[in-house]
């Protein structure tokens, strides 16, 4: 699984990404130029082979343990969805895209 934040979504967006990469060692956590999520920056996209890929906008460093919670439920999902989206926490409001795998 990868965890990728956007580069330029704003001009603290390279810190951002340094504060995710910090919080969640355990992620592999990239750095990646423009995910087209500038209405709602700072934007964030898990991705994981063989399941369905999300893009979440509008992401605060108060988020980060949200993102911890998302990334372990994501991780057990064998497709990467989920029957109810309250298990997404506060995230599921801050969701732009859900992509197939």
């Amino acid at each position: 699984m990868k965890l990728f934040v956007c580069t330029t979504c704003t001009k603290n967006s390279q810190s951002f990404l340094e504060e995710v990469q910090a919080a969640l060692p355990k992620l592999n956590v990239e750095g990646i130029d423009c995910m087209s999520g500038c209405t709602r920056a700072q934007t964030v996209a898990f991705r994981s082979g063989g399941k369905v890929a999300y893009l979440f906008g509008d992401v605060t460093k108060a988020d980060i343990p949200l993102l911890e919670t998302f990334s372990a439920l994501y991780d057990a999902s064998p497709d990467g969805t989920f029957q109810d989206a309250r298990v997404l926490g506060d995230l599921r409001h801050k969701a732009i895209a859900r992509i197939p795998a």
